[in-house]
This record gives structure tokens, C-alpha cells and sequence, in this order.
């Protein structure tokens, strides 16, 4: 199972992975959509509480192969605070293992003790697999709430935070 490290999206493992998972996204990026736009994460916004950014380690095996993050966005046009989840990638060796469910469940946990009652997150319909994944998660297809222009989903979840669950 993969373990979770809490890291700068500036510390040097963490800007590799980054590195990856832009390239991974450029090099499969569907050309009819124009060409994908790298965004960098600011370092405060993944800093507790207004976030986290975490590194996905095979075991305890010092080697990262993965990475996603959590930040505090506007609240949603209900009112529930949200947190938006971001950079959700693993290596092409470690997909199919069931690592992106555990690590797109750590960061709702952590979303969720941070006090969110939702989450979103956007993505691309060409990565079919992450669609999927977010589906069968409980997420729901909503209208968008950025402008990433990478993206041509986005989704929600409700939460139930937990220091809701713990009143």
C-alpha cells in the first residue's frame, strides 16, 4: 500500500513529480483541444489549513510515484466551504493498483479536516480512467466553477467534514 508524505510543492521530490505529471498531460493532451497550459501550484495555497500537497511513497521504500493536493477555493453558491483538489497523478508502473482511490480518499480526508463540506475538481474527458475513478467515488458532474482551460469536466462531492462528525 502507498504511503502519504506531507510536502512543499517547492521541496525537490514534489517539483519532480510535477514535472512528470505536466509532461505526461502535454504529451497526451488531445491535439483538437489546442495545446495543454502548465499551471504551477502556489506554494501557500497547499500549506494547512488552507491545504496540502502530498507525495504518494511505494511503502516505505523512499521512492515517490505520485502526488495530488488539496486547497481552499470560494465557497460553493450554497454557501458549503470548499477545497478543491488538484495535481492527482501516479506513475504509469503503480496505475491499476487501486492507489489513485487511496490517495483521492486521503485528500477528501484531509479536505474533510480542514472543515470542507464539499470538494471539487476539474478534468480532461481524454483521461477516461480518472473519470471513472471520480465517479465511482461519489463525485457529480456540475458546471464549471473555473476557467481552467485544460478542462472539460468538473465535479463535486459532499462531505461531511470532520469536525461535523465529531459534534
Amino acid at each position: 500500500m502507498p504511503e502519504f508524505r506531507e510536502v512543499s510543492v517547492t521541496d525537490a521530490p514534489a517539483l519532480t513529480l510535477l514535472t512528470q505529471y505536466f509532461s505526461d498531460r502535454a504529451s497526451s493532451f488531445p491535439s483538437a483541444q489546442g495545446s495543454y497550459r502548465t499551471t504551477l501550484p502556489v506554494a501557500q495555497d497547499f500549506l494547512p489549513p488552507r491545504g496540502v500537497f502530498l507525495l504518494v511513497e511505494e511503502g516505505h521504500s523512499g521512492r515517490y510515484v505520485g502526488c495530488g493536493g488539496v486547497r481552499r477555493i470560494a465557497d460553493s453558491p450554497a454557501g458549503a466551504v470548499r477545497y478543491e483538489i488538484k495535481h492527482l497523478w501516479l506513475q504509469p508502473h503503480v496505475r491499476g493498483l487501486g492507489w489513485g482511490r487511496v490517495l483521492l480518499g486521503e485528500l477528501e480526508s484531509r479536505a474533510s479536516a480542514f472543515g470542507a463540506g464539499e470538494v471539487v475538481l476539474d478534468t480532461n474527458a481524454s483521461l477516461e480512467a480518472a473519470g471513472a475513478l471520480y465517479r465511482k467515488a461519489g463525485y457529480e458532474d456540475i458546471a464549471p466553477y473555473n476557467d481552467n482551460p485544460n478542462a472539460t469536466n468538473w465535479y463535486r462531492k459532499a462531505l461531511v467534514s470532520q469536525e461535523r462528525a465529531e459534534a
